[in-house]
């Protein structure tokens, strides 16, 4: 069952059945969010947790001992457990466990608050018995054009990026900023970042976290998707540990001006 938030021009609704993700996004009867897909990575804008992007090839190693997390998008496991599972309502608030296939017990909360000009998301990610690693990130796919056809433009500003190697998985490695098209996780970027549809609407997006994962190889999209972690965060020692009474909690703000 979907349900929706309203304040002023903006309406925010949510599908907790399908991964506690946003399906849409509208301002002034201005759909931002690419709707419903039959690929579940695909479309609106859903929260990646305890891992965001890619793991190389569903393994790593935790204090000193080696895990498999299932392969969901091969060869590799991406996005974390909670994107296709349903999650909890409670009030405007939804909960969701781990899962099975995370090895060690947890859950997630995501807490959302919409005004006329923002959107404020809020994930948390709780350890139940022991310390475990975690990556917190949200996935938006902005539409390339409004209801009009205004074209889409992003501005940002980031100090490198992490070199892709033949698997096209970040290394530890930083480079300049080359041109895109980008499947690539930006470092140093300096928020906000700016999505700008031309006489239409402008669009900034900021977070707390430290590693930004820009997408704009396909013609109908754009992906502007903040992380605590960069892909592959486990294997490259940049997760972040979760202890039990400690959860991490990652904030992402989405706000709009029309015009």
């Amino acid at each position: 069952m979907l349900y929706t938030l309203n304040a002023g021009p903006a309406r925010a609704t949510f599908d907790p059945k399908h991964g506690g993700r946003l399906t849409s996004l509208c301002v002034s009867g201005l759909e931002l969010l690419v709707g419903p897909e039959d690929d579940p990575m695909a479309y609106g804008c859903y929260p990646m947790t305890p891992w965001a992007g890619r793991v190389r090839d569903g393994r790593f190693s935790w204090q000193g001992q080696a895990y498999q997390l299932p392969i969901n998008h091969p060869p590799h496991a991406i996005h974390g457990t909670v994107f296709q599972r349903s999650w909890e309502v409670e009030g405007e608030t939804l909960r969701i466990d781990l899962g099975p296939d995370w090895p060690w017990a947890g859950k997630a909360i995501s807490r959302v608050q919409l005004a006329p000009d923002e959107l404020v998301w809020s994930i948390e990610v709780h350890a139940q018995d022991v310390e475990m690693p975690a990556v917190i990130g949200w996935h938006p796919w902005f539409r390339r054009q409004l209801g009009r056809g205004e074209p889409l433009d992003l501005s940002f500003d980031a100090q490198g990026m992490m070199r892709r190697d033949s698997a096209g998985i970040a290394t530890p490695d930083i480079v300049g900023v080359s041109r895109g098209p980008w499947d690539d996780c930006f470092v140093g970027v300096a928020e906000p970042v700016r999505l700008i549809w031309s006489n239409a609407l402008s669009l900034t997006v900021e977070s707390d976290c430290s590693y930004w994962v820009i997408y704009d190889e396909p013609d109908h999209a754009l992906c502007v998707e903040p992380q605590s972690g960069p892909p592959d965060a486990f294997n490259l020692g940049l997760a972040s540990t979760v202890k039990p009474g400690m959860p991490m909690i990652r904030t992402m703000k989405i706000r709009w001006e029309l015009g």
